[in-house]
């Protein structure tokens, strides 16, 4: 029965190059993370500060010019 099978090529098959190992994560690129970090933190806090500081800034100006409240207004008048 073989004989009546077609006669097969040769099967080829590609071998690719194995990538090369890349090394372990360095002390350098640890600290460069954590120093990356801190200033993404200082520059929040530091925007933080500035907003708050606006906000401060409108009420108070929104205050002054409102008028004194009444004396029976601020407490129970007794």
């Amino acid at each position: 029965m073989t004989f009546l099978q077609p006669e097969q090529g040769p099967i080829v098959v590609e071998v690719f190059r194995q990538p090369e190992i890349t090394p372990d994560i360095g002390v350098g690129v640890v600290l460069g993370m954590f120093s990356l970090a801190g200033v993404m933190l200082v520059a929040a806090a530091i925007g933080g500060l500035v907003v708050g500081a606006i906000f401060v800034g409108i009420r108070r100006a929104g205050e002054a010019g409102a008028l004194p409240p009444d004396a029976k207004d601020r407490g129970l008048g007794l």
